[in-house]
């Protein structure tokens, strides 16, 4: 498969070589043999899960329900590492590294047994503890740092944002309080081969840019454009008590200007169709203008992004995770172009379709090609 550096764009040929799985980093030959089904997916908010499916009965067990293979502890095992590499010799990827956590034997009529492993990135760590917290004079940047080296992780941040004189986690796991934070400030959240947690925004995170052609190496996609959660402006409200004053920070379509290079915007159409398309929250913890200008532009991105979107299956794209930027070709001249996030990706194989890429994708703008 040929890939591209970011900030370039190359057509991408697809193929359905057979996934690698390396358990403690050693590649393990018969469980790539014996592999029925492998499901690794991820959004935006970080996680990545993976589900592997193998024959029981495979030339290692003595066929009978007692002896399935993969059961003894000696290959598969609880806590252990797994890695998954898909792709082409000399152009493979990782496409999975994380911790075993569940294993599974399942048996249904007429089918040879199954054993199934279950695994998860690192972030599942955070998931683990649950606590009641304060943490003071910190930026969420610095708040997310300090949680991943509580669990022995690096850490890169890329945000702005205030610094809050006071943020509460209360009973809490680590992972759902700093997904919590990144919604705030509409940061994305994710771990990289070396157990580094990134939290940056959106325009901010790297991604190699691919072309994808319907009839070619995209097999399938619906395009939609959608006015049901644009909003002409946003505006968020507080109480600032050192001035003993109302704070009201409002956020319209120019925060999403710099993501588009043409066509019409969801702000902008939904304030010609919908006289009244403003969106007004008040929230307890906006204690000062500058947070509640964050909180306002955040929701106003999140929105404006989600106008364009896009459904797809490609023939099989290891570069294809949450954060690459696409350009579509074919799939109607409104949707057509570049402008595109990947926003959820889904890779799948079994033996009957080989590797599949499913993925979702989203744009500020309709007609930007």
């Amino acid at each position: 498969m040929t890939s591209t550096e970011p900030g370039t764009l190359a057509s991408v040929t697809y193929t359905t070589d057979a996934p690698v799985v390396l358990i403690d980093d050693e590649a393990r030959g018969e469980l790539g043999r014996d592999l029925r089904r492998l499901d690794v997916e991820e959004d935006i908010m970080g996680l990545r899960t993976l589900v592997a499916r193998f024959h029981g009965d495979s030339p290692d067990s003595d066929g009978s329900a007692d002896q399935l293979a993969y059961l003894d502890g000696d290959v598969i095992d609880l806590g252990r590492r797994i890695s998954v590499v898909i792709g082409p010799p000399g152009d493979s990827r990782t496409i999975f590294t994380g911790t075993l956590s569940a294993i599974e034997a399942g048996f249904e009529e007429g089918d040879a047994p199954t054993v199934s492993v279950y695994a998860e990135d690192a972030l599942m760590g955070l998931r683990f503890r649950q606590r009641t917290a304060t943490w003071t004079d910190m930026t969420d940047a610095d708040i997310v740092s300090a949680i991943a080296a509580d669990h022995g992780l690096g850490s890169e941040t890329d945000v702005e944002g205030p610094t809050y004189p006071l943020v509460q986690q209360a009973e809490e796991s680590d992972l759902a309080f700093i997904r919590q934070r990144a919604l705030r400030i509409n940061a994305e959240i994710w771990i990289d081969g070396d157990d580094v947690l990134h939290f940056a925004e959106r325009e901010r995170r790297p991604g190699v840019e691919l072309v994808l052609t319907q009839g070619n190496d995209l097999l399938s996609a619906t395009a939609r454009v959608d006015l049901a959660h644009q909003r002409s402006e946003v505006t968020f409200r507080g109480w600032d008590d050192s001035q003993v004053a109302a704070i009201a920070e409002t956020a319209d379509g120019a925060v999403v200007a710099a993501e588009v290079a043409g066509g019409r915007t969801g702000p902008d159409v939904v304030a010609g169709v919908y006289r009244q398309s403003t969106l007004s929250r008040s929230r307890r913890d906006i204690l000062s203008a500058e947070r509640g200008r964050h909180y306002a532009e955040a929701e106003m991105r999140r929105r404006a992004r989600s106008f364009v979107t896009v459904e797809g299956t490609t023939n099989g794209s290891p570069d294809l995770i949450p954060g690459t930027k696409l350009d579509l070709r074919r799939v109607g001249a409104p949707f057509n172009g570049p402008g595109y996030r990947v926003t959820w990706v889904h890779h799948g194989y079994d033996l009957s379709s080989g590797h599949r890429t499913n993925f979702r994708a989203e744009r500020p703008a309709l007609g930007a090609g």
